[in-house]
């Protein structure tokens, strides 16, 4: 009797728990796309828990292929004040990853709600889970995979990969081109507050698999499709540049899915991996490998 009062007092707590996770940012302070895009998450989770797919990797890629052919666009974030933008209609590199963990996180959890799929979000988008200003988002992918990977949303992979290595970077990019973001280039509060931030990434020692390496079938076959993949820059202050996921055919060759600013839409690139950085991607010195923990 005590251990049934017990578990449902536990199970209570857990259902009070998601309930105030999901309500912790308002309707006040999130911006939409369209009226439509609740309605599409909501149809999305429910494709998503039909498939029956039990593993993070094997939903991610099942929910890549249902975003295939919406456009890019750059900058959806951006505003006057910093709200959780929800917006699937339209997709630039970053936010592609964000939708795709935000619903396999969702399905994961056994929950077919937008307002879950918001909550987590949230969770993957902003320092420490919490939104604020424009600089609690994690804009360096580094600090979004320290602080997402000591929070247990994923892990990183990069360092047990066959001939990963590591490389040093100091990474400062924004405080430095300040100008070029509208949020930092009139706000000398937020620079201060950004360059904070970069603080912590002087010198920063991180994983790193060379692209040269993208052809060898030991690596090929660590490779996941569903894995999500950084490609790391060797432009002065940035680590990653562009990001997508790993579509890895019947043969074993890995491609990139990823929203391509130069295909205008979110696509599996023509060229395998190896061949597709070498040839466009000239700035891209290997990648980084990151799954849903």
């Amino acid at each position: 009797m005590i251990r049934n009062t017990l578990s449902s007092l536990l199970m209570l707590l857990a259902m009070s728990a998601t309930s105030m996770c999901c309500n912790a940012i308002s309707l006040q302070q999130m911006r939409f796309h369209c009226a439509e895009d609740t309605v599409k998450i909501n149809q999305l989770l429910a494709k998503g828990s039909q498939s029956e797919l039990k593993t993070a990797n094997e939903l991610v890629s099942f929910y890549a292929h249902q975003l295939l052919g919406t456009p890019y666009v750059a900058h959806t974030l951006e505003g006057d004040t910093e709200l959780l933008t929800i917006n699937i209609d339209q997709l630039d590199c970053t936010t592609f990853i964000e939708t795709l963990y935000a619903l396999t996180r969702t399905t994961l959890n056994g929950r077919i709600n937008w307002r879950d799929y918001a909550a987590n979000l949230e969770n993957l988008r902003y320092r420490n889970g919490i939104m604020g200003d424009y600089a609690s988002r994690l804009h360096y992918i580094s600090e979004w995979a320290v602080n997402n990977s000591a929070r247990g949303n994923i892990v990183e992979i990069t360092a047990e990969l066959p001939h990963a290595q590591h490389i040093q970077k100091t990474i400062d990019y924004m405080s430095k081109h300040a100008g070029s973001y509208q949020s930092l280039k009139n706000d000398s509060l937020m620079l201060r507050k950004i360059r904070h931030h970069e603080m912590g990434f002087r010198n920063y020692r991180m994983p790193l698999l060379r692209k040269n390496w993208l052809d060898d079938k030991t690596v090929k076959a660590a490779l996941r499709s569903g894995d999500f993949v950084g490609l790391v820059t060797k432009i002065e202050g940035l680590d990653i540049s562009h990001l997508g996921i790993i579509e890895k055919d019947a043969a074993g060759e890995i491609y990139l899915l990823d929203a391509s600013m130069s295909g205008g839409k979110v696509m599996i690139e023509k060229k395998n991996l190896r061949a597709h950085l070498s040839g466009t991607k000239s700035s891209i010195i290997g990648i980084r490998v990151f799954r849903i923990k």
